[in-house]
C-alpha cells in the first residue's frame, strides 16, 4: 500500500529521472507550471512533487518502473480538461504529464486506422483525419485542448455518441505502461480479434487507475459528404421523444447527433453569451438540434422530408435549417455555449449524469425545484446528449461568497439515485463522484473492480484514491 515518502527517497527519485528522462523532462519546486496543479474541476490546486513529462513511450515506462521502486505515486495527466479531479495532483506525487507525448504516427487507409500518441489533441486527430479523406468521429467541447489519452483514460462521450458510440468503440489497439513500468504494447489494427481478453477494455474509462495509456490505434469512418443540421423549437417533452423516435426511423445510420436544451440553458446561451442569438423566433418549451450525416444528397432530401413531416404532425413549432457548414457550426455554438457559462454566471457545478431516457424531464423537474428548495437563490440549467440518455446540469447560487457545492452534489446524485440513472456518463468518477459511486454500482461490482485494481496495482501507486 501507499505510503508516506521520505524527503531522501523523493530526491534520489528525482535524480534518477532526470538522469534517465533529460533534466528538462522533470520540473520541481516553482518551476511546475500552474497548469500542472489542477483540471476544470471545482477542486482547489494541489503542489505534486515533481512534473514529469516524457516524450515518448519508453520515457514513460522509464519514468514509472522508477517512481514504482521508490514508492511514490505517479497521477497521469493528459489535456487537464477533466471535471471530475482525476487528473489533479496528490501532495507527495509525481504529476506524469503526457504533454510532449504528441503526434499522429500512421494513417493506414486499407484498415481505416490512425495511431497516435496518448498526448495528441482530439482537434489535431480529427484534422488529421480530415485532411486524409476520412472522419474520426469522436467530438466535444474541449476538442482544442484535450488529449486522446484522457479521452480513452475516461472513455469520453461526447456528441454523436447516438451512431458512433463512445470511446472505446473506436479503439481497436493500446500500448500501456502498467504501475511497475511494463510495457505492454498491442496496437491491434483488426475489428475482429477474439485472441484471449479484450485487455484494452482493462483500461479504457479506468481513469489511469491501472495504466497509462501511451499509443492508441484508432478507427476512422468515411468523411460524409453532406452535414445536415436543424434547430427545433418545440411545446412538450412527449413531442420531444416522438420527434427522437420519428428521427431514427426517418434518419436510420445517418443521425448523429440529437441534443436538448431546456428553456433555463437556452436563455441564458443566447441571451447572455456573447456571441451566441437564437435561429428560432418566439419561446419553446425545448429546443433540439438535429443533426445527420449523410454520403449522398439523397440523405439531404431525407433529412428535409423528416422535418416536414414532424412539423405538419405539430411536433416541431419552429425551426431553423442549416443553409451551409457555417450554420451547423452556429448551431453547435448554442450548445456549446455552456463552457462560456463560467464567464456569466461566475463559478458553478457541472454535473455528467445519464438516465433513462423517457423519465429525463421528470429528473429535471424534480431537480430544479429541490436544489431551489434546498438551497435558497439556486439556480439549475439543463441540457445534453438526450438521443443517448446524457444529460448535463449547470447549477449555482448566483454572486454567493462561496458556492455550496456539497449541499448541490448530495441533490443532484441523491436524485440520479432515486430516478435510475447513473452519476457518471462520460466524464468519470475521479474525486469528486467517488462517494458517489455506490449509488449506481452494487457492491458486488465495487468488489470485482477492487480486485482488479489490487491484481494490476498491488502497491496502489498509480491514480491513487481516485474512482475507487
Amino acid at each position: 500500500m501507499l505510503t508516506e515518502t521520505s524527503a531522501q527517497t523523493s530526491a534520489e527519485a528525482i535524480g534518477q529521472l532526470e538522469a534517465a528522462l533529460g533534466a528538462a523532462a522533470v520540473l520541481s519546486g516553482s518551476d511546475i507550471p500552474a497548469r500542472n496543479l489542477q483540471d476544470w474541476s471545482t477542486l482547489g490546486p494541489v503542489q505534486p512533487l515533481a512534473v514529469v513529462r516524457p516524450a515518448d513511450p519508453q520515457g514513460v515506462a522509464t519514468a514509472m518502473a522508477i517512481a514504482s521502486r521508490h514508492g511514490i505515486a505517479v497521477v497521469p495527466q493528459g489535456g487537464l480538461t477533466g471535471l471530475a479531479g482525476g487528473s489533479r495532483p496528490i501532495t507527495g506525487a509525481i504529476a506524469l504529464s503526457l504533454e510532449r507525448l504528441v503526434g499522429i504516427e500512421e494513417i493506414d487507409p486499407a484498415s481505416a486506422t490512425m495511431t497516435v500518441r496518448a498526448g495528441t489533441t482530439l482537434e489535431a486527430i480529427q484534422q488529421a483525419a480530415d485532411d486524409a479523406g476520412f472522419f474520426f468521429a469522436l467530438d466535444l467541447g474541449a476538442r482544442g485542448s484535450c488529449a486522446i489519452g484522457g479521452n480513452i483514460g475516461t472513455n469520453a462521450g461526447g456528441n454523436r455518441v447516438i451512431r458512433y458510440g463512445m470511446t472505446r468503440d473506436m479503439v481497436l489497439g493500446l500500448e500501456v505502461v502498467l504501475p511497475d513500468g511494463t510495457l505492454v504494447t498491442s496496437l491491434n489494427k483488426m475489428i475482429k480479434n477474439n485472441a484471449g481478453y479484450d485487455l484494452k477494455q482493462l483500461f479504457i474509462g479506468s481513469e489511469g487507475t491501472l495504466g497509462i495509456v501511451t499509443r492508441a490505434v484508432l478507427r476512422l469512418f468515411p468523411k460524409p459528404n453532406c452535414t445536415m443540421a436543424a434547430l427545433c423549437g418545440l411545446a412538450t417533452y412527449a413531442d420531444v421523444l416522438s420527434l427522437l423516435g420519428s428521427a431514427r426511423r426517418w434518419l436510420g445510420p445517418t443521425l448523429s447527433a440529437f441534443e436538448v436544451m431546456w428553456p433555463d440553458y437556452w436563455n441564458v446561451a443566447t441571451r447572455r453569451v456573447p456571441g451566441i442569438r437564437s435561429p428560432v423566433a418566439g419561446e419553446h418549451g425545448f429546443y433540439v438540434l438535429v443533426e445527420s450525416q449523410g454520403g449522398h444528397e439523397d440523405d439531404r432530401e431525407r433529412f428535409n422530408a423528416f422535418l416536414e413531416n414532424q412539423a405538419e404532425a405539430a411536433i416541431i413549432e419552429d425551426a431553423a435549417v442549416a443553409q451551409s457548414l457555417a450554420d451547423v457550426k452556429a448551431f453547435w455554438g448554442s450548445r456549446d455555449a455552456a463552457a462560456e457559462f463560467k464567464l456569466v454566471l461566475g463559478p458553478h457545478s457541472s454535473f455528467d449524469i445519464g438516465l433513462p431516457i423517457a423519465g429525463m424531464d421528470l429528473y429535471a423537474r424534480d431537480c430544479r425545484d429541490t436544489l431551489a428548495r434546498e438551497i435558497p437563490g439556486c439556480e439549475s440549467f439543463f441540457y445534453g446528449h438526450i438521443g443517448d440518455g446524457n444529460m448535463h446540469i449547470i447549477a449555482c447560487v448566483p454572486g454567493a461568497q462561496a458556492q455550496p457545492y456539497d449541499a448541490i452534489d448530495e441533490i443532484v446524485y441523491r436524485l440520479v439515485r432515486q430516478y435510475g440513472g447513473t452519476v457518471s456518463a462520460e466524464h468519470g468518477i475521479g474525486l469528486k463522484k467517488k462517494k458517489f459511486l455506490p449509488y449506481t454500482r452494487s457492491a458486488e461490482e465495487l468488489a470485482l473492480m477492487k480486485t482488479i485494481k489490487r491484481a494490476l496495482d498491488p502497491k496502489g501507486l498509480l491514480n491513487p484514491g481516485k474512482v475507487l
